[in-house]
């Protein structure tokens, strides 16, 4: 399916040189360049905790700090329109309020239209928790596949180059499946293996059917077969990315659970804390 739906949340006013505006930017490249829908909601985020009050503060608190993220809200509304006020573009832009608590609900309820989510890398100095619950409210409860875009990076909104990490997962296979737009634009496909198993079902040719797969949609591809000679798979990853040339990477989400990431760390979260290049994710 083509990406005709591109959707940008955004917690913050964008702002010169911030990580939001960044996101923006590549945004914006991409719905140019896919003649795709610029869809943006700007989240005013009530942090409150209620628990944490005496008895009888609970109501007015919640009101002023419901207050202050509807004006949040509109603060970011009115830098997009100062943005995007004179784009030939299609675009539109609302508002919504939400408790961190809720934030899953009301992002996935607009990232299940999408066909693509941008957004800023969600871990940083600056980023508070919000960033990662918005990041997996679009995968896990909107079912949409995420672009990632790391901080400091301009990098090209057509790739020419794709590494996809494949691991023979369902997640990876999904990632890869709806990257299809964005991979059709390259001129070569990495698909980096790292460690396949010695007694899997293609271990006389590792990726082998990945790749005649791409082939047949009119990609050309390669196959790296790498060591893990570093102590996580992500930097096996982000080096290889780096060295390759490449300027896009695809790969599977939390194929384990995020509880258990959040705590032993995995792929998915290694990669977010430091992304290479623009990641593509999906599950």
């Amino acid at each position: 399916m083509d990406i005709k739906t591109i959707l940008v949340p955004l917690l913050e006013p964008l702002g010169e040189g911030h990580a939001n505006s960044r996101a923006m930017q590549f945004a914006e490249g991409l719905a140019d360049g896919h003649s795709a829908h610029l869809e943006v909601i700007g989240i005013g985020c009530d942090r409150t905790q209620v628990g944490y009050y005496y008895a009888g503060t609970n109501a007015l608190v919640q009101q002023e700090t419901f207050e202050e993220a509807r004006k949040d809200a509109e603060a970011i509304k009115a830098s997009v329109k100062d943005r995007l006020g004179n784009s030939t573009m299609r675009w539109s832009v609302e508002v919504g309020v939400s408790q961190l608590s809720g934030l899953s609900q009301l992002l996935g309820s607009r990232a299940r239209f999408a066909d693509l989510v941008v957004m800023p890398q969600p871990y940083g100095n600056d980023r508070g928790t919000e960033y990662e619950v918005a990041l997996e409210a679009a995968m896990f409860d909107g079912h949409a596949p995420v672009m990632v875009v790391p901080d400091g990076l301009n990098a090209p909104v057509k790739p020419s180059r794709a590494v996809v990490a494949w691991n023979q997962s369902p997640e990876a296979l999904a990632a890869i499946r709806r990257a299809m737009p964005l991979l059709r634009q390259t001129d070569l496909v990495n698909i980096a293996i790292i460690d396949p198993p010695r007694h899997g079902p293609d271990r006389s040719d590792p990726g082998g059917a990945l790749s005649q797969m791409l082939s047949r949609h009119g990609l050309k591809c390669e196959i790296s077969v790498l060591s893990k000679t570093m102590p996580k798979v992500s930097d096996v990853l982000a080096r290889h990315a780096s060295e390759s040339g490449a300027d896009l990477l695809v790969m599977g989400a939390y194929g384990h659970s995020r509880f258990r990431e959040a705590i032993l760390g995995g792929a998915t979260r290694d990669i977010l804390e430091e992304p290479p290049v623009p990641v593509f994710m999906a599950r």
